[in-house]
């Protein structure tokens, strides 16, 4: 297993870098390697292992907080459901985007009822669902986005970035067919507010190899 990057630590949270390709959770019937077998080594001395405060897909890389107790993990889940841990997200998406900033504001829905697929779509009669973005630079038909999800629905970056005309690059799911890109969501930075009489938190995550690669392709 590889080492993971601690990005911030204190007594009651931690933040990971987490790499492409380690999903969080294991899949049904699957054995893998996720993050839950790192758990353990993340205690740094408490009797608790640290646990997951909220979820990124498998290939996507950045910033992610874990709980260290109970405590730590119900004030972060209620951050999250009250949506006041502000996320920000890069992504290298396909096409020269027409505005160079905008909002993002369409409804999501589960593409299945199936229980186990975590697929959306976009549906009038889902749940609301606002994402803004910031065209950072553009060259050779891919655009870098900088990407500010103002809710949290699954997939939803991804979702909107297709609706928009411009899928996510590497997307398997909501991309453009027969793309083999590894998919280029990068979770760089989250403001957390864990402490009421503290200033929030400022968790940041370095670019990936990936990210590095296709900003010299497109210079």
């Amino acid at each position: 297993m590889q080492t993971l990057e601690i990005l911030y630590k204190d007594t009651l949270m931690l933040a990971i870098n987490k790499p492409a390709g380690l999903p969080v959770h294991k899949g049904a019937g699957r054995k893998m390697v996720t993050l839950e077998n790192y758990l353990d080594d993340l205690r740094f001395g408490l009797p608790l292992r640290p646990e997951l405060a909220h979820r990124l897909d498998k290939d996507t890389t950045g910033c992610l907080l874990l709980g260290r107790n109970k405590v730590a993990l119900k004030r972060l889940s209620e951050l999250f459901q009250k949506q006041q841990i502000s996320k920000t997200y890069l992504a290298f998406v396909h096409g020269k985007m027409a505005e160079l900033t905008g909002e993002i504001s369409l409804k999501i829905a589960k593409k299945s009822k199936d229980k186990k697929s975590w697929w959306g779509k976009v549906d009038e009669n889902g749940q609301e669902a606002t994402t803004l973005y910031e065209v950072l630079a553009s060259k050779n038909e891919v655009s870098l986005v900088k990407l500010t999800p103002l809710t949290g629905r699954t997939h939803q970056l991804r979702i909107h970035l297709q609706a928009l005309g411009h899928p996510i690059m590497g997307d398997a799911i909501y991309g453009l067919k027969g793309d083999k890109q590894s998919l280029c969501l990068h979770c760089s930075a989250m403001e957390v507010p864990l402490y009421a009489k503290r200033a929030k938190i400022v968790v940041k995550a370095p670019l990936p190899e990936l990210f590095k690669m296709m900003l010299l392709i497109m210079h």
